[in-house]
């Protein structure tokens, strides 16, 4: 439970990080870039066993950890179009809902428990994200469908992914390594776009983004590291642990936004964190 619960605060970490992103001007790609460095760097140093950096592709999870890092970098882009064309309200439900997929998956691939009451929660639990998450947004965004189709699909296809090879082929020793890996796979889809961005137009890296790559890629790497860590424990479910992590996640977050940046709270948004931990209270009994 402990690596539960510091997955879903290195998370909120990550949100508070990219809520100064927006004050200081700071440019995210080039940030998510460098973060993805980091990170890469935390995995092999930090890693229980050592493997040579030119012989990752020969372990059994090299292919999942492709997989994955094509992804991360393909879903931040998608995130990015969603708020562009539809608002950032809908690309914070349909990355959030995204939950949805990776529950589905525990319950029907690896056989886990359907109860009335862990049914009740879940569908409590999405309910509770929605109301959390929606805003009223100044200007009305009437964009197409495809781009939030894409992210609740490629959001809930991460966490699903992450899953199976956790399960399948990532021995406890090696989840540092296999979570270094993955960003280091990202980081190089995410040179190559820089590197075409830079041909267009050139301009300079600046420190600013270095420094605030540096800081998102910490939390960042401790994200994914305990939320894999979370996941060998046998006695939790899947469907029960990314519920209760990704609502808590939604309940902690809007708090922060509320207390720290005086975000707007309405009353969706107090029926959704009172929904939410009685979401997470009937799953985790469940």
């Amino acid at each position: 439970m402990i690596f539960l619960l510091l997955s879903i605060l290195f998370s909120t970490g990550l949100f508070v990080i990219f809520k100064y992103f927006g004050i200081y001007k700071v440019d995210v790609l080039k940030a998510i870039f460098i973060n993805y460095i980091v990170a890469f760097s935390m995995g092999f140093l930090l890693a229980e066993r050592q493997i040579p950096i030119l012989e990752i592709y020969l372990e059994p999870w090299f292919p999942g950890a492709l997989v994955l890092g094509a992804l991360f970098i393909a879903i931040f882009f998608v995130m990015a179009m969603t708020a562009q064309k539809n608002g950032v309200s809908v690309t914070s439900i349909a990355g959030k809902m995204s939950v949805v997929v990776p529950i589905l998956f525990g319950i029907f691939l690896y056989n886990e428990s359907v109860t009335f009451f862990k049914i009740l929660g879940i569908v409590i639990a999405l309910i509770a994200v929605y109301l959390s998450s929606v805003k009223e947004e100044k200007q009305e965004k009437n964009g197409t469908l495809l781009f939030p189709v894409l992210l609740f699909i490629g959001s809930g296809t991460i966490d699903t992914l992450l899953k199976y090879v956790q399960v399948n082929y990532v021995a406890d020793a090696d989840v540092s390594v296999f979570s270094g890996s993955l960003f280091g796979i990202a980081a190089i889809f995410g040179f190559v776009i820089l590197t075409i961005r830079t041909i267009k137009k050139r301009e300079a890296f600046g420190l600013k983004n270095v420094l605030a790559g540096i800081i998102l890629g910490v939390p960042n790497y401790y994200s994914i590291v305990f939320l894999m860590k979370a996941l060998q424990n046998k006695n939790i479910e899947s469907s029960t642990l990314f519920t209760v992590n990704n609502v808590a996640i939604v309940i902690v977050s809007t708090l922060v936004g509320l207390l720290f940046f005086k975000e707007k709270f309405s009353l969706k948004n107090k029926i959704g964190v009172v929904l939410a931990i009685l979401g997470i209270v009937l799953v985790t009994i469940a």
